[in-house]
């Protein structure tokens, strides 16, 4: 076990990224964000921000244009946004999608697009793998790239695609090899990075999915799509592998959103419960109010010190599929139990918009079914971890 676990920090790490996004945040407070959701709108300046300063390149590497910080430090940036009322949702696969690339892309894709995509030139923010009939179960999905000459030529369609029409590139997962006609279903699936410019409306139509959440998600279709056999990363058929290679680093970067929305529910509360007099005194002196919200601090803390190991675990190249997948179950569990709290610390009020708790509300429970269930979570856990019979 190398020196990333054993040195892991306790207490607020990274404090000079968490002031400088803090700064950022500050221009961009409730009012900002009612707006975006109001109106179902893309929160484009906050995000223009983000990359133009830099942190969304926060996990490519320097020799490509970007920063080359460990995980944690890029979970503490989603962490931060979050913590402050913001949402990270809107651009935080531009973090981590382009991961497959860097990690199993060939040297002329790498120079061809991580630059582009650190400087904010081109936006990876699409991930094309969950189809309506197959979900969670990947290896069943439908969607076929067939290889005619220089091409390959795509059908099939995929929901909850999120920001597909606000980003340049889309990571696609399409079957090139019949299930039927290979030994394990994980085999004979590719993975493209494919460009929708040049698609939309040349095979690839991207329709809006209205949701309880402003979180830009679509439904996208193929219908004799033809792309370049340069966009195919890797080897042909094992794309899989690569797609689970980078859902580590995804949910442990969701587990710091969560933590961030835990401490903006337990921070609003607390302030709400000193402030707040009814029969004579403040709401929080009473156990009603005040015991959730302490258990719920104390399931934001533990769940940290559960995302700061899968972190460590990750920077140091060691394996972290338990970690990565406790990290998320744990911190969406406190966030939401955290949000519950919080609701009710206000009362009434935390129905009315200008509070701006419905709508952190809203978006923390997202994170008990995305972007891998609490079940299939548990599930992982309880075969992979504890050598329970498989249950699917």
């Amino acid at each position: 076990m190398g020196d990333a676990l054993k040195q892991m920090t306790l207490g607020e790490d990274f404090p000079e990224i968490r002031e400088a996004v803090g700064r950022i945040c500050d221009d961009f407070p409730g009012e900002y964000w009612r707006e975006m959701d109001a109106k179902s709108a893309y929160p484009e300046a906050f995000v223009s921000i983000l990359t133009e300063s830099g942190w969304l390149s926060a996990l490519i590497p320097e020799s490509y244009g970007g920063s080359g910080l460990p995980l944690r430090a890029a979970a503490v940036i989603l962490e931060t946004i979050h913590a402050s009322g913001g949402s990270a949702a809107a651009c935080h696969a531009q973090m981590y999608t382009m991961g497959t690339v860097l990690r199993h892309g060939s040297d002329e894709q790498k120079q061809k697009y991580l630059p582009q995509i650190a400087s904010g030139d081109l936006r990876l923010q699409a991930f094309g793998v969950t189809e309506p009939t197959s979900g969670t179960d990947t290896t069943s999905l439908r969607t076929r790239a067939v290889r005619d000459g220089d091409h390959y030529v795509v059908n099939g369609q995929k929901i909850w695609t999120s920001r597909a029409l606000y980003s340049d590139l889309m990571l696609l997962l399409a079957r090139t090899t019949p299930k039927e006609e290979v030994s394990r279903p994980t085999e004979g699936l590719s993975v493209f990075l494919i460009d929708l410019r040049e698609l939309r409306g040349n095979g690839v139509e991207i329709r809006p999915i209205e949701t309880m959440i402003n979180h830009n998600t679509t439904e996208v279709f193929f219908s004799d799509a033809k792309i370049p056999t340069d966009t195919l990363i890797g080897e042909e058929g094992r794309g899989f592998r690569y797609i689970l290679d980078g859902m580590n680093a995804e949910r442990t970067l969701i587990a710091g959103e969560s933590l961030g929305d835990a401490r903006y529910f337990l921070r609003r509360a607390s302030d709400y419960a000193n402030e707040r007099e009814i029969f004579g005194g403040p709401i929080g002196r009473n156990q009603g109010i005040q015991f959730p919200l302490a258990r719920a601090y104390a399931e934001t803390e533990a769940a940290e010190l559960m995302a700061r190991k899968a972190a460590a675990l990750f920077d140091d190249g060691e394996p972290c599929g338990a970690e990565a997948n406790m990290a998320k179950l744990l911190c969406g569990d406190a966030a939401w139990h955290a949000a519950e709290a919080c609701m009710q610390t206000f009362g009434g009020f935390a129905f009315a918009r200008e509070y701006d708790i419905e709508r952190k509300w809203r978006e923390a429970r997202l994170y008990l079914t995305a972007p891998v269930s609490t079940n299939l979570v548990l599930a992982y856990i309880g075969q992979h971890v504890m050598g329970l019979p498989k249950s699917y």
